[in-house]
């Protein structure tokens, strides 16, 4: 016997009118893009390209507002409207009205939104840190857990309206290579589930929105950002020689991943997530 799909969701679809051209299919041009995290790092980039490939896009930030003072050069730069949001992600009201904001600033729209925030567990092994101190280990948990689970959350309920009222959209989440192995040497378990919640959160959303959009994720593995910058070269060479490649990525060797989750070339992708960790998952 086949499965039992719920109704409603699994409604035929019009077909998509994609481009002719290969290459126009991964065009962004006429969309409207916003990114969380985007003040660098992965979040950085994906913004950058996101505006290379033609879509105006808003790019929220909290803790740092220098993007605030490039917006207006990357919108010359790049022929788009480029715009930055101050946005505290835990704070689902102050999530919500960003994300009206900008429907408002960009026409009434938004086609694609990237929850790529987060923050690491640098803190080691669960029970040293809870005898050490049983009030910070609860604290950083609940910090791990509310911006990297309750923001991309945060920002999905609040997205997920734009959407269905729109009547189509991409969802895409930031997750990990945590998500799907428990690294070494360090122990992390508070980023580990986190992920792993993003990743089943993204599956979900894909199931319950597959008729009125598309929601998949990215699981990046190590990447020379801010949220590694942290560490020490001995764990850093460590790292290394466990994937396969040999090497941390930069940041811009992620956006493929992202620009085309984010365009019409995949367009018959949903619940789909993209591993890019030089090999790490496969050793």
């Amino acid at each position: 016997m086949g499965r039992t799909v719920a109704t409603g969701l699994n409604t035929p679809q019009p077909e998509p009118k994609l481009a002719e051209h290969v290459l126009d299919m991964f065009s962004l041009r006429g969309k409207v893009a916003s990114v969380t995290g985007a003040s660098g790092g992965i979040g950085y980039e994906v913004a950058i390209a996101f505006a290379q490939a033609g879509a105006d896009v808003a790019m929220w930030y909290n803790s740092n507002p220098e993007i605030a003072n490039e917006v207006e050069e990357l919108s010359k730069k790049y022929g788009v409207t480029v715009r930055a949001y101050k946005c505290c992600l835990t704070n689902g009201k102050e999530v919500q009205e960003t994300v009206e904001r900008i429907e408002r600033d960009f026409g009434g729209k938004v086609d694609i939104m990237v929850a790529n925030a987060g923050v690491p567990w640098h803190k080691g092994a669960l029970l040293d840190l809870a005898e050490k101190s049983a009030e910070e280990c609860d604290s950083e948990w609940r910090k791990v857990l509310a911006i990297d689970v309750d923001g991309v959350y945060n920002v999905a309920k609040s997205i997920g309206r734009v959407f269905k009222r729109q009547g189509h959209g991409s969802l895409i989440l930031t997750s990990s290579m945590s998500a799907h192995i428990v690294n070494v040497p360090q122990c992390q378990v508070a980023y580990n589930a986190a992920k792993a919640a993003v990743l089943h959160m993204s599956k979900s959303l894909a199931v319950e929105w597959a008729g009125f959009a598309r929601v998949n994720s990215v699981s990046p593995g190590y990447v020379a950002t801010p949220l590694t910058a942290g560490q020490t070269q001995e764990m850093v060479d460590t790292w290394c020689t466990l994937v396969p490649m040999g090497r941390l990525a930069i940041p811009k060797e992620m956006v493929g991943a992202y620009l085309y989750l984010a365009s019409d070339a995949s367009s018959y992708a949903t619940g789909t997530d993209i591993i890019v960790d030089g090999g790490y998952c496969c050793a």
